[in-house]
């Protein structure tokens, strides 16, 4: 970091802790006040929107309600996570699962508004929830990975009542509407500034907020910073003890830990491992890093382009990656390895380890057995967002790929632009990250392997056996045979590999010692709500 860059930071981030804030005591300022500064932020203010980014989760997540929230539990080494299987009121004070367990009735808080102090019905829940299951997309296929798929389901009974039909016994279908996209959105504002080619209002909703949850939005500049401000009126849980939240952003990553160790921010969650490697010797911060459920680092091959639809160029690849070295030099070992056990999976576990290995030499025996003894040429792409890691490993399995005849040309591709690049899927070759919402294998594999159309399938892998795993492990008449296809899913994954996992990353957030209250959640966002200072 050069010191232009620190001064230019801190400056823009003193500017910003200088905003009007009601006529409080400096010390009470101080605790009511948070200053988080991140390598980038949302790309929209509704999760709803096509090519939404994951900082996009986090405006949903504490400017909307829903119907539920998840639970909490702490973990053995003390750190609070919330817990997926545990089921809380949220919008709705109370919930009755009908007796033959077809549909689901929920009763909503008395006195929940909107933002704007419009009363919260049970005809805002239903248009909300429509437009989940219309707009298309990941939201859409979101909505279908809990059996959420139809307006039909979704009934009002009366102005606080609101009723969802259950489509098929399936255990995600409640927890599927805790998670964000179901979010309550304003009915009627939207409708106001929809227009008869975007009925949903998704251009307007993109740039403002409709919601009713413990924040809003005060300002945003795209590529800046975004700023909430507690909305003192929020009855749908406890009031957040932080009154403002500064989210800045700030790409360097020296400037951010520079900011941090130097007291000017409170908070940051975007850095390079081995910076947090190092701030977690300092007395002054702490680092809390949590496994990040159900995700992976990975390498994706489309499997719908040549040469990538040849199998055994594909295992030539899983062979010739540097696992060990991209292991330390782009993650610092802040992960978990997600290689060097067996193809042939003997637990449910997910995520775990696969049995491909660096190997050279049979890698280029694969590729001769497929017709490419000279190699081939092809792009590997990766987001620039998440530079920090993607562009190290990007830069090892090039120069790795280079000693068996393949030469990769990088392509860096805009963290604004890698969602939309994603599904398009047209990138022969990536370096990427996912994670899933729900700690299920077969939740995993639904979103990035399954033949629909799955949106994070992003190697446009079909597989009819595959598929037929899937559905069966997702609606099993037995543990005895969810046992059995989760274990013969991993196992065809792991053979076919048109993804090559690497490593299970951590959640990791840096925040100053007098940050109390934070919890991991699975959308690996900071919640806020949840966070007060001493």
């Amino acid at each position: 970091m050069d010191r232009r860059g620190f001064v230019q930071g801190s400056a823009a981030l003193a500017g910003l802790s200088s905003l009007p804030l009601p006529a409080l005591a400096q010390a009470d300022r101080r605790k009511e006040l948070l200053i988080v500064a991140n390598e980038f932020g949302p790309n929209s203010l509704d999760i709803h929107t096509l090519g939404a980014n994951r900082p996009s989760y986090g405006v949903s997540w504490i400017c909307y309600d829903r119907l539920m929230s998840f639970g909490r539990k702490t973990m053995p080494d003390g750190q609070v996570s919330y817990d997926y299987k545990k089921l809380e009121p949220a919008l709705a004070e109370s919930w009755v699962i009908a007796p033959d367990n077809k549909s689901v009735t929920f009763k909503l808080r008395k006195g929940a508004k909107f933002h704007d102090g419009t009363p919260v019905t049970a005809a805002d829940v239903k248009w909300s929830f429509d437009r989940a299951v219309a707009v298309g997309g990941f939201p859409t296929f979101q909505m279908s990975a809990g059996s959420l798929e139809k307006p039909e389901q979704f009934v009002v009974v009366d102005e606080r009542t609101f009723k969802v039909i259950f489509l098929r016994p399936d255990k995600m279908t409640m927890m599927n509407m805790a998670v964000p996209v179901p979010s309550i959105f304003n009915a009627e504002l939207v409708k106001k500034n929809a227009t008869a080619a975007d009925p949903w209002g998704l251009a307007w909703t993109k740039n403002n907020t409709a919601g009713g949850g413990a924040y809003k939005v005060e300002a945003w500049r795209p590529g800046q910073e975004i700023v909430y401000v507690r909305n003192d009126d929020w009855i749908n849980g406890p009031l957040p003890k932080i009154r403002r939240v500064i989210q800045r952003d700030v790409p360097n990553a020296g400037t951010r830990r520079a900011l941090l160790l130097k007291g000017d921010i409170d908070m940051t969650y975007d850095m390079p491992p081995k910076d947090f490697g190092e701030m977690a010797k300092d007395q002054e911060i702490k680092v809390v890093s949590t496994p990040v459920e159900n995700a992976m680092w990975y390498i994706g091959m489309n499997v719908k382009k040549a040469p990538f639809d040849n199998v055994k160029v594909r295992q030539a690849v899983a062979l010739a990656i540097p696992y060990d070295k991209m292991f330390d030099v782009a993650v610092y070992g802040r992960a978990n390895k997600l290689y060097g056990g067996a193809n042939d999976p003997k637990t449910i576990a997910w995520p775990q380890a696969h049995g491909w290995s660096t190997d050279l030499p049979r890698a280029r025996a694969l590729l001769k057995e497929a017709g490419y003894e000279n190699g081939f040429e092809t792009v590997l792409s990766f987001d620039i967002g998440s530079a920090t890691t993607n562009e190290p490993m990007a830069v090892l399995l090039q120069e790795s790929l280079a000693q068996i005849g393949i030469k990769a040309q990088i392509n860096k591709v805009p963290g604004a632009n890698w969602r939309a690049a994603l599904l398009k899927k047209d990138m022969p070759l990536i370096v990427n990250r996912f994670g899933g919402w729900l700690n299920y294998p077969e939740y995993f594999f639904f979103w990035c392997y399954h033949g629909q159309n799955a949106v994070f399938n992003t190697m446009s892998y079909q597989n009819i056996k595959l598929d037929k795993m899937i559905d069966n492990a997702r609606f099993p008449e037995s543990k005895a045979i969810y046992d059995s296809e989760v274990k013969a899913m991993i196992k065809l994954a792991n053979e076919e590999v048109p993804r090559v996992p690497l490593f299970q990353p951590f959640m990791d957030v840096a925040m100053r010692k007098d940050v109390k209250g934070y919890t991991y959640w699975f959308h690996v966002q900071p919640d806020y709500r949840d966070l007060s200072k001493t």
